[in-house]
Formats: structure tokens, C-alpha cells, sequence
């Protein structure tokens, strides 16, 4: 073979293996799923989303505003929101509120009356008094739970559907949805995912998780639960959650506490003692279809204990995970084959 022929095999053969190679990478490209992360801050924590399909972006953004939008809403401290319009008339009118508000509220009232007031969206004028997370938490005197204790009722919140109204009986009651906006907020994103045709997505804000559609390959979402004996600057998990669909929440003693005088208290709160819950649990985590009702769900489970919280998740067709002081993982029994332990610190109650 001449010289000029074996360069022309030869230029052949490696352009043959440039081309293999280009159409193993295109093809790479083209089946490995586009993603979009991003992390925005609103309901006083960061807000991390992963959005996959043509328009993740879209929906990602349309995500972040929609829950800018709801934090406007129902934050107790923005002067011009619903609840704190609500809150300035309490004892006095009822007012006129946003659909979603009170889409919010009666969810908080249905948790509220089916936990006979484990959890109470009127939680707010004992809450400030212990300021937790604020420069000036503290422990508040006796006398002042005794007189503010009184105020926390949620049978003196009166909601009105069809007039999209609401209003609070007393004088210096006041309510804080802090303890349902998390999951509220992954209910709106996972709606915008949807409006705006995402391929599937998965975002987080502060406890709560919302998951949609199917993950790249068809293979189930994991949902890690936090190890509520970690750092909070340097949290790690316990264990996982595999997930279609649906929403995560978790409430924890762990998070917002203070020590005093040797004694740590969280912001947990008993409602009808106004001191925090103190019943051996340390973390309880709820699965179910709504991003709100889990996040109420979670802090209901965990005043309320294991048994009768456990009695409370079969009322909404709900799954959960509670862990107590010594590190013993209880799970209800839907649950059970979609979760493991992944800290060896943890054991699994039988």
C-alpha cells in the first residue's frame, strides 16, 4: 500500500472514531435530563429548587414568585399581609382576606380541631414572649403566661369561605402561620411546576419538602431526614424517604432553642401550658399529599407524642416517623418499606 493510501486509511479511521465519539456524547446529552437549581430566600429560610424539562427555568422562577407572593401574605410581621391586617382587627371587625389565606387558615383550624389544639394557629402571643431566634429570647415570668395563655384559643378564629373573611374574637389575639407556611410555600411550587410544564422538580424550604413528577430514569426520589442530634450549621441525615410524589415535613427540637441555666428550651410550644413540649420526642416527620397539612401535621404530631400523634396521621391518610430522646425511630406502617435508616446512631423500635 502506498504512502498516500495508508494517510488516507488512517485520517478515515480517526475520523470514523471523532464521529463515534460526538454521537456518544450528543447522545448523552440528549438523554441525560436539562436541570435548573436555584436558591431564592422567603418564610425567613432559603428556598433550594431543582427543576428538570424545557421549562425548568420558567417554572422555577414562576415558583419563586408565587411563594414571594404567599409570604407577603401570611407573615404575621409584614405590617401590610393578611394575617397581620387580621391580627390589628382582632376583637374588633372582621376583614376581608385573600383566597389563599384562607385556604390556609381553614387548614390550620381543621389540624387544630381534629389535634384538640396540639396545634393552634393562635399560638402568637406566647411565642413573642419567648422571642425565639430574636436578640432577646428568654423565659418568660409565670404571670405572663397566665395572662397572655388566654389568648390562645383557636375556637375564637372565625373564618367565613364563601365571604373569603375572618376574624379573631378577643382583643390581643393574634395568629402565626409560621408553623404551616413552609409546606404551604412547597405547595405552590409544585403547582407552578405543573402550570408552567416541568418535567419534574423537587424543592425545599427550611423542613419541608414538595416533590413533582417523575425522576430522570423513572427511579424514585430520596428525601433525606435530618439527624436531629446534628449541627445546625452542619446538619446530616438519620435516614432517607423514597418518594414518587407528595411532601415532606419536619418539626424537631433541635431547631430555635436557647439554653438556660443548664435547661434548653425549643420553640415547641404546648398550647394550653405555653412552656415547650416535653413528651421524649426530639423529631417527628410526616408524609402526605398536601405541603401544608404536613407541616402542621409535623408540629401537631410532635406535642401531641407517639400514640396519639400516630392516631392523628391515620385521619388524613398520613404516614410518619418519630424519634424520641434515645435515639429509638418509630415509623407507621405504610411507611415502613419506604424508609430506612442510614446513621447507625438510630434503631428502629419494633
Amino acid at each position: 500500500m502506498g504512502k498516500n493510501k495508508r494517510l488516507i486509511v488512517l485520517l478515515s479511521t480517526l475520523l470514523a472514531v471523532i464521529i463515534i465519539v460526538l454521537i456518544i456524547i450528543w447522545s448523552k446529552l440528549i438523554l441525560t435530563p436539562q436541570s435548573y437549581e436555584c436558591t431564592n430566600f422567603a418564610m425567613g429560610t432559603y428556598i433550594q429548587q431543582t427543576v428538570y424539562g424545557s421549562k425548568r427555568v420558567e417554572a422555577a422562577t414562576a415558583a419563586a414568585k408565587d411563594i414571594g407572593t404567599l409570604d407577603d401574605l401570611i407573615s404575621w410581621r409584614d405590617g401590610d399581609s393578611d394575617i397581620s391586617k387580621l391580627n390589628q382587627a382582632a376583637g374588633s371587625d372582621w376583614v376581608s382576606l385573600d383566597a389563599k389565606t384562607i385556604l390556609i387558615l381553614k387548614t390550620s383550624l381543621d389540624v387544630a380541631e381534629k389535634s384538640d389544639g396540639a396545634f393552634d394557629p393562635t399560638i402568637l402571643p406566647i411565642s413573642t414572649l419567648w422571642n425565639f431566634g430574636g436578640e432577646n429570647q428568654h423565659v418568660p415570668t409565670p404571670d405572663n403566661l397566665k395572662k397572655y395563655i388566654q389568648f390562645v384559643n383557636y375556637k375564637n378564629l372565625r373564618i367565613n369561605t364563601k365571604e373569603s373573611t375572618a376574624s379573631l374574637k378577643l382583643h390581643y389575639m393574634a395568629v402565626d402561620l409560621s408553623a404551616i407556611g413552609e409546606g404551604a410555600a412547597c405547595d405552590e411550587a409544585v403547582a407552578a411546576y405543573r402550570n408552567a410544564g416541568a418535567d419534574s422538580g423537587i424543592i425545599a424550604v427550611g423542613g419541608s419538602v414538595g416533590v413533582y413528577g417523575a425522576k430522570s430514569g423513572k427511579s424514585p426520589w430520596r428525601v433525606a431526614v435530618r439527624d436531629p442530634n446534628s449541627n445546625k450549621d452542619q446538619s446530616t441525615s438519620m435516614g432517607e424517604i423514597v418518594l414518587d410524589s407528595g411532601f415532606v415535613s419536619t418539626s424537631g427540637s433541635y431547631d430555635n432553642a436557647f439554653t438556660k441555666d443548664g435547661v434548653t428550651y425549643h420553640h415547641l410550644l404546648e398550647p394550653k401550658s405555653g412552656y415547650p413540649e416535653n413528651n421524649g420526642l426530639i423529631s417527628t416527620t410526616v408524609v402526605c399529599d398536601s405541603g401544608a397539612l404536613s407541616d402542621a401535621l409535623s408540629t401537631a404530631c410532635f406535642i401531641l407524642g407517639k400514640e396519639k400523634g400516630m392516631e392523628l396521621l391515620k385521619k388524613y391518610n398520613a404516614e410518619g416517623i418519630f424519634i424520641d430522646k434515645n435515639n429509638q425511630v418509630y415509623v407507621t406502617e405504610n411507611l415502613m418499606n419506604n424508609f430506612k435508616i442510614t446513621n447507625a446512631r438510630y434503631t428502629l423500635a419494633k
